[in-house]
């Protein structure tokens, strides 16, 4: 589990391909010297396994499934990535559950600087819009985000100096892709409703406690 707060925007070094998969090397600033083979790693939102470590770099194997499903199939040499190690249980909890399973890859729409701000539009797949509410958390190519707005096309971040400068975001242009992945915590409430008799209704939500 993570919590997208990003420790480190790391760099890749190297990209394999074979039978639909890749081998990534990542060169990163954190300290490969703790790292442990089978550890998890989140690499642009994406929950990948640590495979091999050598010096100030890391090797993760992508599956063809995760290279379908997110950004990381166009990865090349010199790209940036964020990279957030897996909490551990005494860490604190500063942005929020974050499991590194991404729900599919947004369009950027617009990239504004607002003084000391970054304001940026997203339209993620037509899927993913009912997870998403004004002040809900998203993540963003790994980035624990919140909504400012959403509407039928998408949603819009305000994204403040401290996470500009410590993430990729900032890198971001009109046209670019990025990996979304919504909050679970919407996810299991849908699940469950669905799954109880009639469905989900506003009836239903009322009696659930929700006005």
């Amino acid at each position: 589990m993570f919590t997208g707060i990003i420790q480190d925007v790391g760099v890749i070094s190297g990209v394999e391909l074979s039978s639909g998969a890749a081998r990534i090397w990542i060169t990163t600033k954190l300290d490969t010297g703790s790292f442990a083979r089978g550890e998890s790693v989140a690499v642009d939102g994406v929950c990948l396994t640590v495979s091999e470590i050598k010096g100030d770099s890391f090797r993760v194997d992508v599956s063809a499934e995760s290279l379908s499903r997110s950004t990381l199939k166009e990865s090349n040499a010199g790209r940036n990535v964020n990279l957030e190690r897996a909490m551990l249980a005494s860490d604190r909890f500063g942005g929020h559950f974050v499991l590194g399973h991404v729900d599919g890859i947004g369009g950027v729409k617009e990239v504004r600087r607002d003084g000391e701000y970054l304001r940026m539009v997203i339209a993620p797949p037509p899927e993913l819009l009912r997870y998403l509410v004004e002040k809900g958390s998203v993540a963003v190519d790994g980035v624990s985000l919140t909504i400012n707005g959403v509407d039928a096309k998408g949603f819009s971040l305000m994204i403040i100096p401290t996470t500009i400068s410590q993430t990729t975001l900032a890198l971001k242009k009109p046209g670019d892709k990025v990996n979304i992945e919504t909050d679970i915590i919407g996810k299991h409430i849908e699940k469950f409703l669905a799954t109880r008799s009639g469905g989900i209704t506003l009836e239903k939500l009322r009696e659930e406690g929700f006005e």
